[in-house]
């Protein structure tokens, strides 16, 4: 079946090159737009691309307000912070997720809590939470979560669209609600994603896109913040340093953050964003294609869960286990045909093996059998 597969894949590719995982193709204005930029000068973090790729991605996905920075991890950072997670505050997340997701809430201090995802979303599970936070969390008077020896104070939930696949998030916020506790939506890989045909990261108080080089869209190197105006404007205060606006005085009123999207970076996301109608279609067809040639399989291809419309970033099969998972990892990528394991836990890193998990055994029987394969734009 492993060498049908790889045929099956370069016939789709055209190529018996190497075939990667995920690779940007520039087919649009790409081009034009940065060569415009070069020629403006204009090329950090100040210029006309920077607020056009705001206002598009805004636009496009609806949401009132949207903040470019330099990276999606840095969207992340930032989009904490304003919610007001603080050092020794808890944030519950996935541990099936790219390590970014957790870093960003060790950069603040606060610690991650490991809950389990659902197998359907790959993602976080809202019965999960609720479960977890009946069983360690009380809501005091006061309004404030608190695990319940006092200790800490249960800030954030930190969702993520695995893949491009959202999450049941309305269950999650209505759970996340009752307990007040704010989300932030990591929608890193789920650009064009929709829940109930709203678009992911706009459910939450924060939503945040990455651009990097092998997302959907890629900037090279980005990531935005999806906000109401006020937040917004918090937002995009902290991550030009805080500096007070002045004719040419530096006043800075806060700790801020050297987080804008240069505007070289900016004119290759509206080129690329221009070609995103194009790249789902594209996505989607691949994704129906993989769909039909596991059909018979004792592989199960993942398809988008129910509410949902994925972006399929990232096509996933499900190998019946952990040995045929490995063989089918080694025997492609011998074959010059690109496919990966999803990541290690998290709580399984060293860094973050200390901290505070509930039951994670669906994490860890997906662990052991996903494997992600060729998913760029044919």
């Amino acid at each position: 079946m492993i060498k049908a597969l790889i045929d099956f894949v370069r016939e789709q590719y055209h190529t018996n090159d190497l075939i990667p995982l995920h690779a940007p193709v520039f087919a649009g204005h790409e081009r034009r737009y940065v060569l415009e930029t070069i020629d403006s000068t204009f090329v950090s973090s100040v210029g006309t691309f920077v607020d056009r790729f705001e206002r598009n991605v805004a636009d496009y996905t609806g949401n009132p307000c949207a903040v470019a920075t330099v990276n999606g991890t840095a969207a992340l950072h930032v989009a904490l912070r304003i919610v007001g997670v603080q050092r020794g505050d808890l944030v519950i997340t996935q541990p099936l997720t790219f390590v970014a997701t957790c870093n960003a809430i060790a950069y603040l201090g606060a610690e991650p809590v490991f809950v389990d995802v659902d197998r359907s979303t790959l993602g976080l599970s809202p019965s999960a939470v609720e479960s977890w936070l009946e069983d360690n969390a009380e809501l005091g008077d006061e309004g404030v979560c608190r695990t319940k020896n006092g200790r800490q104070i249960i800030r954030a939930c930190v969702p993520m669209h695995t893949f491009g696949h959202p999450v049941e998030i309305d269950e999650l916020i209505a759970v996340c609600q009752r307990w007040n506790i704010a989300i932030v939506e990591d929608a890193a890989e789920s650009l064009g994603s929709l829940y109930k045909g709203k678009h992911t990261g706009t459910f939450g108080q924060i939503g945040v896109l990455s651009f990097n080089g092998n997302k959907i869209i890629t900037t090279g190197g980005g990531g935005m913040v999806l906000a109401d105006q006020a937040t917004a404007a918090r937002a995009k205060h902290l991550t030009t340093i805080a500096k007070v606006s002045h004719p040419y005085e530096y006043y800075h009123d806060s700790v801020g953050y050297n987080y804008r999207m240069p505007n070289l970076n900016a004119a290759l996301g509206c080129g690329q964003l221009e070609m995103l109608p194009h790249f789902l279609d594209k996505k989607r067809a691949l994704a129906l294609r993989y769909q039909e040639f596991f059909k018979s399989t004792e592989f199960s291809f993942v398809r988008e869960p129910r509410h949902a419309r994925s972006n399929y970033w990232l096509n996933a099969v499900i190998t019946p286990d952990a040995a045929s998972r490995d063989a089918l990892l080694k025997e492609t990528n011998a074959s010059g045909v690109m496919t990966r394991p999803i990541w290690t836990l998290m709580n399984k890193l060293p860094m973050y093996r200390d901290c505070v998990s509930g039951s994670l055994a669906r994490s860890e029987w997906l662990q052991e059998r996903v494997v992600n394969l060729p998913s760029s734009v044919f």
